[in-house]
């Protein structure tokens, strides 16, 4: 019982063939697309009005030199949300509940930050290791904590992401397997865990939200401390 509890995070394969390109595919086909005509659909019409105003807030702090990187970071943010969203049905994989994906957005994304700051402001950015003011006396231990804290920033994105998403999907898992199994002698318990269920599914949504909001929102911190 506890090893089937994992078994969702295994990749589904077909024929010897691994899906989670399936699933990361997919999801763009969900999205509708521009067409020439003078008035747009309902849902055309909210997914530009999203995507104005979620690229006016996240990019109002930076600069203009960063605002090409305006397409990325909010393709980046649809395409975990949708993902995100996707594995909240039954019988389905989430492929953000995977550190390597999760790590192979962060760490590229990250890297690209941290090589324009020092191709753009190489004195700026180094600056960052070194707080101003700091003893002569602490320097050196400084710039090692600093720099190991430049170079964990990638990890800690990736496995906050994974983290919350594996979580959530193994606490639903726990708590349907007790509606199921109190269903059939206790069912006035199964009812109250039922109810606590469909409250929980509520915070995972608000979660898949969040943790895909947060990714992307930390990375455009990084982008505005180097440039």
């Amino acid at each position: 019982m506890t090893l089937s509890f994992f078994d969702q995070f295994i990749s589904p394969v077909f024929l010897g063939i691994p899906l989670i390109a399936l699933a990361l595919l997919v999801p763009w086909l969900l999205f509708p697309a521009a067409t020439s005509r003078w008035v747009n659909s309902r849902l055309l019409a909210l997914q530009g009005w999203f995507i104005s105003n979620f690229t006016n807030q996240l990019l109002l702090p930076i600069n203009f030199a960063g605002h090409k990187w305006a397409l990325m970071l909010m393709s980046l943010m649809l395409f975990l949300i949708t993902i995100n969203m996707l594995g909240l049905l039954p019988y389905t994989f989430t492929p953000t509940t995977q550190l390597s994906m999760n790590m192979g957005l962060a760490v590229p994304l990250w890297l690209a930050t941290v090589i324009i700051g020092l191709r753009g402001q190489p004195t700026v950015s180094l600056a960052h290791l070194l707080p101003e003011g700091t003893p002569p006396a602490l320097i050196p231990v400084l710039i090692i904590i600093e720099t190991l804290s430049l170079f964990i920033r990638p990890f800690a994105l990736g496995v906050r992401l994974t983290a919350n998403l594996t979580a959530g999907h193994l606490l639903l898992q726990l708590v349907s397997t007790a509606v199921y199994v109190l269903m059939s002698f206790l069912p006035a318990v199964a009812l109250i865990t039922t109810a606590l269920l469909f409250l929980l599914t509520l915070l995972e949504i608000a979660v898949a939200l969040i943790q895909a909001h947060v990714f992307v929102l930390l990375l455009s911190l990084y982008l505005q401390e180097n440039v």
